[in-house]
């Protein structure tokens, strides 16, 4: 699923939306004492109350919420994973009877909670729906509505949140004139902030695509590894920040950590011109033959595809493997670029880079940045200062 796939899908989760129905809502509650299921409930979600679907929609938008690599992660199922959770999800959304569906999803629980200890109780909440996606029209002055041919997505959505302890309060009884002690038992399910689901199946190119599930984490950049390889039965990923790590690491070991600031400019607009040039497919990817160009490009000397093959072995013990171009790259129109010092700590946008270079004066080392105005500090404008003798680059 591409970002746009995501977006879609989830702003159809409101109500009185003829793009979405949801058939059943099945919710799991656990305790974190037992790790065992206390209660479970399955019911037509169209038989909740206002009230309460639009929690759920706002719950269920949160989990869908946040950027490609970073909280949401495409998987692919391991075929090879006994008591494979693809399966279960294929025969849970094919099933036509309530209680086959629910013993499929209670299956999922399973998974959820061996080897597993909760530190709050918690409540698992499954849904089966279908989504309709309007096909294109060819024109405006085309007849036919566009919601008169759509395409249909079944699919189960699954979303783990926490309880919370309810608030301890003193209330005043306008009648009897007095304060009053109120303490609810009932713990709280905090839909606000789900800790981690997933969308079954994928959809791609107008299409499910069962041999993917959408991973949702609780944090960003802190996917579930135990929850992807075990639960899921996922292959192993990595983050937008695991990317950009291996990327720096590469360009480290290649230019032996030797690299201006004028040169990692140019590396970041190369990737960015990669990234542009490429715009109709959604996940650009450097392997080492990309990177060797993109650093010829940049002006690095002295580089051959061996070297950087080499890199890649030492860094991530694979040679093939290729890096998400969107992960490395800093977004550019932005000051995502922080610059950290013992004394300043800056941010500048990644086309501003070129401008800024660590100089050497009487020995001490400086920062620079070149500027076409006057510098204004607090309100105050800064007078020009000259160096007492040529600066060393």
């Amino acid at each position: 699923m591409n970002k746009k796939d995501i977006a879609q899908i989830r702003k159809q989760f409101k109500k009185e939306n003829d793009l979405l129905k949801i058939s059943s809502i099945f919710n799991v509650y656990i305790t974190k004492e037992s790790s065992e299921i206390y209660h479970h409930v399955s019911q037509p979600f169209e038989m909740l109350d206002g009230e309460q679907q639009e929690l759920f929609f706002n719950n269920f938008k949160k989990l869908l919420g946040g950027n490609l690599d970073e909280k949401l992660f495409e998987l692919k199922f391991n075929r090879n994973a006994e008591n494979n959770s693809q399966l279960i999800l294929h025969q849970g959304l094919l099933a036509s009877d309530t209680e086959d569906w629910k013993e499929r999803m209670l299956q999922m629980v399973g998974k959820m909670l061996l080897n597993r200890q909760y530190e709050k109780d918690i409540v698992i909440t499954f849904i089966k729906g279908e989504y309709y996606k309007p096909t294109k029209r060819k024109n405006d002055e085309a007849e036919i509505s566009e919601r008169d041919a759509v395409y249909s997505f079944p699919f189960i959505l699954c979303s783990i949140n926490n309880t919370q302890e309810p608030k301890k309060e003193l209330l005043f009884d306008y009648v009897e004139k007095e304060f009053k002690y109120n303490f609810v038992v009932d713990p709280i399910i905090n839909l606000n902030a789900p800790i981690g689901g997933f969308l079954f199946p994928c959809f791609s190119d107008n299409a499910a695509d069962v041999n993917h599930i959408l991973y949702s984490a609780g944090k960003v950049h802190e996917p579930d590894y135990e929850f992807i390889v075990d639960v899921l039965n996922g292959e192993e990923i990595m983050t937008a920040k695991d990317d950009k790590i291996v990327f720096e690491e590469i360009i480290k070991d290649v230019t032996q950590d030797q690299l201006n600031t004028s040169t990692l400019s140019n590396v970041y607009e190369e990737i960015n011109r990669m990234i542009e040039e490429n715009e109709e497919e959604e996940h650009p990817r450097l392997d080492s033959k990309d990177v060797e160009r993109v650093l010829k490009a940049s002006g690095v000397e002295d580089i051959s595809v061996e070297k950087v093959e080499s890199a890649f072995q030492k860094v991530i013990d694979d040679d093939k493997y290729e890096i998400k171009a969107s992960s490395v790259v800093p977004k550019y129109n932005s000051k995502s670029i922080k610059i950290d010092t013992k004394v300043a700590k800056i941010s500048i946008s990644p086309q501003d880079l070129r401008y800024v270079k660590q100089v050497q004066l009487s020995g001490k080392r400086y920062l620079m940045i070149e500027v076409e105005e006057d510098t204004v500090i607090e309100g105050f404008t800064m007078i020009p200062e000259a160096f007492g003798e040529k600066v060393e680059k």
